[in-house]
């Protein structure tokens, strides 16, 4: 355990002074629900980027924290290509400035604040942004089931 603490503290860049860290952390656990690391959400926000496993494009989904509940905000994909898409009903789609597609305004919460992720190889570089800081999940956790939770203030 005190290995993963070490790696999780060195994959995580410093925050920038400008940025607000809330009371909200994403934790990561295994399938075993033992903490594998904790991140501080910064400005109640937070991405998941990674490379597509088969084209290698870059992907992007973002969510936010409204009212303690974690929504899928957004979600950036340069291509539809497997797996990727728009479902009519589900946010709205445009064309992102920096190319590709922005499926904006998707408001979908997460159920129980809790998102499972089969964390792909250092290729796919699963990673967890927020502000300045980024979490390499792929790093830590290749290959493996995870959890990442949204750990709230208590009221």
């Amino acid at each position: 355990m005190r290995s993963w603490l070490i790696l999780s503290l060195m994959l995580i860049l410093p925050l920038s002074a400008s940025e607000q860290v809330s009371d909200f952390v994403l934790e990561i656990r295994d399938t075993e629900n033992s903490t594998i690391a904790q991140i501080p959400i910064i400005d109640r926000q937070w991405c998941l980027h990674w490379n597509h496993s088969v084209t290698g494009i870059a992907v992007e989904d973002c969510y936010r924290i409204n009212d303690r509940q974690m929504l899928l905000n957004h979600s950036w994909q340069p291509d539809f290509a497997a797996g990727l898409g728009h479902v009519e009903g589900r946010g709205e789609l445009s064309l992102h400035p920096e190319g590709g597609y922005l499926i904006s305004h998707i408001d979908e919460p997460v159920p129980n604040n809790l998102l499972w992720l089969r964390v792909g190889s250092n290729r796919v570089a699963h990673t967890v942004h927020t502000g300045d800081t980024q979490l390499n999940l792929s790093a830590l956790a290749a290959g493996q089931r995870v959890q990442i939770l949204l750990i709230t203030p208590q009221p």
